[in-house]
Protein backbone atom coordinates (compact mmCIF):
# COMPACT_ATOMS: atom_id res chain seq x y z
CA UNK A 1 0.00 0.00 0.00
CA UNK A 2 1.32 3.73 -1.09
CA UNK A 3 2.23 6.66 1.38
CA UNK A 4 -0.78 8.74 1.71
CA UNK A 5 1.27 11.42 0.21
CA UNK A 6 3.92 10.17 -2.84
CA UNK A 7 6.24 13.24 -3.80
CA UNK A 8 8.15 12.50 -6.63
CA UNK A 9 11.20 14.93 -6.82
CA UNK A 10 12.80 15.33 -10.50
CA UNK A 11 16.34 15.53 -10.87
CA UNK A 12 17.48 16.55 -7.35
CA UNK A 13 20.69 15.97 -8.38
CA UNK A 14 20.88 18.63 -11.01
CA UNK A 15 18.25 21.19 -10.12
CA UNK A 16 19.07 22.43 -6.54
CA UNK A 17 20.12 26.23 -7.58
CA UNK A 18 17.26 27.58 -6.14
CA UNK A 19 16.84 25.44 -2.68
CA UNK A 20 14.39 23.42 -4.10
CA UNK A 21 15.40 20.28 -1.25
CA UNK A 22 13.82 23.14 1.17
CA UNK A 23 10.63 23.01 -0.45
CA UNK A 24 10.23 19.23 -0.57
CA UNK A 25 11.06 19.18 3.27
CA UNK A 26 8.44 21.85 4.25
CA UNK A 27 5.70 19.67 2.40
CA UNK A 28 6.96 16.01 3.45
CA UNK A 29 6.86 17.70 7.06
CA UNK A 30 4.05 19.16 7.01
CA UNK A 31 1.85 16.64 6.01
CA UNK A 32 3.85 14.02 8.32
CA UNK A 33 2.94 16.40 11.09
CA UNK A 34 -0.85 16.05 10.43
CA UNK A 35 -0.70 12.19 10.69
CA UNK A 36 -0.19 11.38 7.03
CA UNK A 37 2.16 8.32 6.00
CA UNK A 38 5.15 10.41 3.26
CA UNK A 39 7.40 8.82 0.76
CA UNK A 40 9.80 11.40 -1.44
CA UNK A 41 11.17 9.53 -4.16
CA UNK A 42 13.98 11.42 -6.12
CA UNK A 43 13.48 10.77 -9.83
CA UNK A 44 16.83 11.91 -11.95
CA UNK A 45 17.47 11.20 -15.60
CA UNK A 46 16.20 7.54 -16.86
CA UNK A 47 14.14 6.70 -13.52
CA UNK A 48 10.41 5.92 -13.80
CA UNK A 49 8.05 8.33 -12.39
CA UNK A 50 6.09 6.12 -9.42
CA UNK A 51 3.13 5.30 -10.97
CA UNK A 52 1.46 6.17 -6.87
CA UNK A 53 2.90 10.30 -7.21
CA UNK A 54 0.27 12.25 -6.38
CA UNK A 55 2.55 15.42 -6.11
CA UNK A 56 5.17 15.98 -8.63
CA UNK A 57 8.38 18.96 -8.01
CA UNK A 58 10.46 19.82 -10.80
CA UNK A 59 12.92 22.82 -9.62
CA UNK A 60 15.09 25.19 -10.90
CA UNK A 61 18.73 25.45 -12.79
CA UNK A 62 21.23 27.03 -14.52
CA UNK A 63 20.35 27.54 -18.69
CA UNK A 64 23.48 24.52 -19.04
CA UNK A 65 21.54 22.16 -16.79
CA UNK A 66 18.38 22.98 -18.50
CA UNK A 67 19.68 21.81 -21.45
CA UNK A 68 21.14 18.75 -19.85
CA UNK A 69 18.13 17.65 -18.08
CA UNK A 70 16.13 18.67 -21.33
CA UNK A 71 15.87 15.52 -23.39
CA UNK A 72 14.49 13.39 -20.45
CA UNK A 73 12.30 15.31 -19.47
CA UNK A 74 10.55 15.59 -22.73
CA UNK A 75 10.55 12.01 -22.85
CA UNK A 76 8.24 12.09 -19.62
CA UNK A 77 5.27 14.27 -21.83
CA UNK A 78 3.15 10.76 -21.69
CA UNK A 79 3.86 10.05 -17.96
CA UNK A 80 3.63 13.60 -16.76
CA UNK A 81 -0.11 13.97 -18.42
CA UNK A 82 -1.46 11.29 -17.13
CA UNK A 83 -0.61 12.29 -13.60
CA UNK A 84 -1.85 15.88 -14.15
CA UNK A 85 -5.30 13.65 -16.35
CA UNK A 86 -6.02 12.38 -12.37
CA UNK A 87 -5.48 15.14 -10.86
CA UNK A 88 -2.00 14.61 -8.91
CA UNK A 89 -0.34 18.11 -8.64
CA UNK A 90 2.54 18.95 -10.72
CA UNK A 91 4.66 22.30 -9.60
CA UNK A 92 6.93 23.63 -11.35
CA UNK A 93 9.67 26.43 -10.20
CA UNK A 94 11.39 29.12 -12.39
CA UNK A 95 13.13 26.88 -14.94
CA UNK A 96 10.78 23.92 -13.87
CA UNK A 97 7.80 26.57 -14.50
CA UNK A 98 9.13 27.32 -17.79
CA UNK A 99 9.30 23.92 -18.88
CA UNK A 100 5.49 23.18 -18.00
CA UNK A 101 4.50 25.37 -20.74
CA UNK A 102 4.23 25.30 -24.38
CA UNK A 103 8.17 26.36 -25.31
CA UNK A 104 10.91 28.69 -24.25
CA UNK A 105 12.73 30.82 -26.92
CA UNK A 106 15.87 31.66 -25.90
CA UNK A 107 17.71 35.17 -26.71
CA UNK A 108 19.14 34.14 -30.29
CA UNK A 109 15.84 33.00 -31.14
CA UNK A 110 16.17 29.34 -30.62
CA UNK A 111 12.67 27.71 -29.38
CA UNK A 112 13.00 24.62 -26.89
CA UNK A 113 9.80 22.48 -26.53
CA UNK A 114 8.04 22.34 -23.16
CA UNK A 115 5.57 19.81 -21.87
CA UNK A 116 2.58 21.56 -22.71
CA UNK A 117 1.15 21.36 -19.50
CA UNK A 118 0.51 24.96 -18.51
CA UNK A 119 -0.75 27.31 -21.59
CA UNK A 120 1.94 29.67 -20.99
CA UNK A 121 4.57 30.59 -23.49
CA UNK A 122 8.23 32.24 -22.21
CA UNK A 123 10.69 33.88 -24.30
CA UNK A 124 13.83 35.10 -23.01
CA UNK A 125 14.49 39.26 -22.44
CA UNK A 126 17.78 40.84 -22.88
CA UNK A 127 18.26 41.14 -19.07
CA UNK A 128 16.92 39.57 -16.32
CA UNK A 129 14.11 40.25 -14.05
CA UNK A 130 15.87 39.72 -10.43
CA UNK A 131 14.04 41.41 -7.13
CA UNK A 132 11.71 40.76 -4.37
CA UNK A 133 8.21 39.82 -4.72
CA UNK A 134 5.21 40.46 -2.99
CA UNK A 135 1.87 38.80 -4.40
CA UNK A 136 -1.55 37.98 -3.59
CA UNK A 137 -2.58 34.50 -4.51
CA UNK A 138 -4.85 32.33 -4.48
CA UNK A 139 -4.71 27.97 -4.76
CA UNK A 140 -7.62 25.94 -4.69
CA UNK A 141 -10.18 27.49 -1.93
CA UNK A 142 -7.43 29.16 -0.43
CA UNK A 143 -6.27 32.79 -0.16
CA UNK A 144 -3.11 34.07 0.79
CA UNK A 145 -0.16 36.40 0.53
CA UNK A 146 3.24 35.41 -1.05
CA UNK A 147 6.75 36.58 -0.63
CA UNK A 148 9.53 35.44 -2.72
CA UNK A 149 12.89 36.14 -4.77
CA UNK A 150 12.47 36.13 -8.56
CA UNK A 151 15.62 35.47 -10.85
CA UNK A 152 14.65 35.19 -14.57
CA UNK A 153 15.45 36.29 -17.49
CA UNK A 154 12.20 34.52 -19.42
CA UNK A 155 9.36 36.26 -20.04
CA UNK A 156 6.32 34.32 -19.54
CA UNK A 157 2.94 35.39 -20.66
CA UNK A 158 -0.35 33.59 -20.17
CA UNK A 159 -2.52 31.89 -22.75
CA UNK A 160 -6.88 31.49 -22.42
CA UNK A 161 -5.94 27.95 -20.61
CA UNK A 162 -3.78 29.14 -17.84
CA UNK A 163 -4.82 31.55 -14.67
CA UNK A 164 -2.32 33.66 -12.72
CA UNK A 165 -1.32 32.17 -9.26
CA UNK A 166 -0.87 35.57 -8.12
CA UNK A 167 -0.93 39.18 -8.37
CA UNK A 168 2.34 41.46 -7.51
CA UNK A 169 1.53 44.50 -5.87
CA UNK A 170 5.76 44.49 -5.66
CA UNK A 171 7.73 43.51 -7.94
CA UNK A 172 8.13 42.06 -11.79
CA UNK A 173 6.67 38.40 -12.03
CA UNK A 174 6.08 36.45 -14.76
CA UNK A 175 6.67 39.71 -17.06
CA UNK A 176 7.53 42.96 -15.68
CA UNK A 177 4.09 44.42 -17.57
CA UNK A 178 0.91 42.39 -16.56
CA UNK A 179 1.45 42.25 -12.85
CA UNK A 180 0.58 38.65 -12.33
CA UNK A 181 3.27 35.75 -11.13
CA UNK A 182 2.93 31.83 -11.64
CA UNK A 183 0.29 29.75 -13.43
CA UNK A 184 -2.35 27.38 -12.30
CA UNK A 185 -4.14 24.94 -15.06
CA UNK A 186 -6.02 22.75 -12.72
CA UNK A 187 -3.84 20.87 -10.60
CA UNK A 188 -0.34 21.99 -12.57
CA UNK A 189 1.07 25.35 -10.92
CA UNK A 190 4.21 27.11 -11.68
CA UNK A 191 5.83 30.06 -10.26
CA UNK A 192 9.07 32.14 -10.13
CA UNK A 193 9.59 32.21 -6.73
CA UNK A 194 12.16 30.84 -4.87
CA UNK A 195 14.34 30.95 -1.94
CA UNK A 196 12.62 28.53 -1.26
CA UNK A 197 9.60 29.66 -1.31
CA UNK A 198 7.27 27.20 0.76
CA UNK A 199 9.44 27.39 4.43
CA UNK A 200 8.33 30.86 4.59
CA UNK A 201 5.23 30.75 2.92
CA UNK A 202 3.26 28.18 5.20
CA UNK A 203 -0.31 28.58 3.91
CA UNK A 204 1.67 27.78 -0.22
CA UNK A 205 2.35 24.62 0.89
CA UNK A 206 -1.18 23.96 2.44
CA UNK A 207 -2.74 24.66 -0.41
CA UNK A 208 -0.63 22.49 -2.81
CA UNK A 209 -0.88 19.71 0.29
CA UNK A 210 -4.77 20.12 0.36
CA UNK A 211 -4.97 19.24 -3.69
CA UNK A 212 -2.34 16.72 -3.58
CA UNK A 213 -4.17 15.16 -0.08
CA UNK A 214 -8.14 15.29 -1.71
CA UNK A 215 -8.46 12.05 -3.00
CA UNK A 216 -7.42 10.76 1.02
CA UNK A 217 -9.52 13.66 2.72
CA UNK A 218 -12.48 13.96 0.77
CA UNK A 219 -11.29 17.33 0.25
CA UNK A 220 -12.25 18.04 3.71
CA UNK A 221 -9.75 21.38 4.84
CA UNK A 222 -6.83 19.90 6.60
CA UNK A 223 -5.65 20.25 10.28
CA UNK A 224 -4.33 23.32 11.94
CA UNK A 225 -1.37 23.88 12.41
CA UNK A 226 1.30 25.59 15.82
CA UNK A 227 3.35 28.03 12.34
CA UNK A 228 4.62 30.45 14.90
CA UNK A 229 7.96 29.95 13.47
CA UNK A 230 6.98 30.36 9.96
CA UNK A 231 4.66 33.11 10.82
CA UNK A 232 7.74 34.56 12.28
CA UNK A 233 9.73 33.34 8.78
CA UNK A 234 6.67 35.37 6.67
CA UNK A 235 6.52 38.70 8.81
CA UNK A 236 10.51 38.73 7.98
CA UNK A 237 10.30 38.10 4.70
CA UNK A 238 7.78 40.96 4.45
CA UNK A 239 10.02 43.37 6.28
CA UNK A 240 12.60 42.22 3.64
CA UNK A 241 10.66 43.24 0.84
CA UNK A 242 9.86 46.60 1.83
Amino acid sequence: MSADLVLAHLYPDLLRTYGDRGNVLTLARRAEWRGFSVDVVGVTRGDPVPETANLVLIGGGTDRIQEIIGEDLMGRRAELEEIAARRAVLLGICGGYQFLGHRYVAVDGTSIEGLALLDVVTVAGSSRIIGNVRAEAALGDRSFELFGFENHAGRTSLGPGAGPLASVPRGQGNNGADRTEGAVQGTVVGTYLHGPVLPVNPAFADAILALALAPRTGGDPLEDLDDSLESEAHRAARQRRR
